[in-house]
């Protein structure tokens, strides 16, 4: 795929959820009286994320200097983002994706993605071969072609979610390291990577 060839077609991009869309999304998967079994067994990481984003979401405050950058923005992005309402890194970042976006007086515009239902837009951005989220890839607005990607998660996270995998440590155990590190971060490095990320826009 070349660089300046789109990643969405327009109908696939109007498909794609606004953020309150998206958190409709998960209040609606928790509400379902007789979920299916696969359902039945997401509902408790559902209910985990939607708590984290509650929590996380009114204390995001911008880098002065990642503020800065959005607001010089001059041309206009589509930031598609590809999650789900169950997935632990989602629920970490989703919160500062969106604080940049609002922050950018309309030059990101965020559209969110379901990965089961969007398989064939997942699978070009694989990390290690797996479907591993999120993953937001900013698009030029007026061709939506590829302008910049960040996730699954920050980068020195993602070294020890590697080095615990490869070790073999249970996935719970890792679970748990992960929402550690990510408390102790106090999302800086996820904000300084944006910040690289938005600087390569104009």
């Amino acid at each position: 795929m070349s660089n300046s060839a789109p990643v969405l077609t327009a109908d696939q991009l109007a498909a794609g959820l606004s953020y309150p869309a998206f958190r409709q999304h998960i209040t609606e998967a928790l509400a379902q009286p007789v979920p299916d079994p696969h359902q039945a067994k997401l509902l408790p990481y559902y209910q985990e994320g939607q708590a984290r984003m509650d929590r996380i979401t009114p204390t995001v405050t911008l880098l002065p200097e990642l503020q800065a950058a959005v607001s010089q923005l001059t041309q206009r992005y589509i930031w598609a983002i590809i999650t789900e309402g169950w997935c632990g890194d989602g629920s970490e970042t989703v919160p500062i994706i969106e604080a940049v976006a609002q922050a950018s007086g309309g030059h990101l515009e965020t559209r969110y993605f379901l990965r089961d239902a969007n398989l064939d837009l997942m699978d070009r951005y694989l990390t290690n071969g797996g479907r591993a989220m999120p993953i937001a890839v900013v698009l030029h607005a007026d061709s939506l072609a590829e302008a910049g990607v960040w996730g699954p998660r920050p980068t020195p996270l993602q070294a020890i979610v590697q080095d615990l995998k490869a070790r073999e440590v249970p996935g719970k155990d890792v679970t748990t390291q992960v929402h550690a590190w990510y408390d102790q971060d106090a999302t800086r490095t996820t904000q300084h990577e944006l910040l690289a990320l938005v600087q390569k826009l104009r």
